[in-house]
């Protein structure tokens, strides 16, 4: 019977290792063919951030609404405030009280409208239809 004999190594086994990666893209901040757009100020940087929070509160403060009745999302689709039109329609709908997100998805297909579609984006025919809907 002949055993094989186990060869054993004093040094570690080493393992090749890869270059390192290059990526796809250049690291320089800014090139000489693409000009980027100028850096804003601190105080444009603050603007736009109070007017992103006034916008989200609103927003809020009008799901907290819907919810509870004090107002109508037929309304705000036909003539939404200007702090809505970048809202999700899929979002706002989920706010009215009984529409969950079965209901709203089947709505959005009746009317052939994306989820991710914005109150603003929305075309006539689509506004119409969904206001059809939602009133029934």
């Amino acid at each position: 019977m002949v055993m094989a004999a186990q060869i054993t190594s004093s040094k570690p086994s080493q393992v090749p290792t890869s270059p390192p990666m290059r990526t796809a893209f250049p690291t320089e901040q800014h090139s000489p063919t693409h000009p980027s757009t100028p850096e804003r100020s601190l105080n444009q940087r603050m603007d736009a951030l109070a007017r992103a929070n006034e916008v989200r509160s609103a927003r809020a403060q009008l799901k907290r609404d819907l919810k509870a009745g004090r107002c109508s999302i037929q309304s705000l689709l036909l003539d939404p405030p200007e702090y809505l039109e970048t809202a999700k329609v899929f979002d706002m709908l989920l706010a009215v009280p009984k529409y969950g997100r079965v209901k709203v998805n089947k709505m959005l297909l009746t009317c052939r409208i994306s989820p991710s579609k914005t109150i603003g984006g929305l075309s006539e025919r689509q506004r119409g239809e969904l206001v059809m809907l939602l009133r029934r």
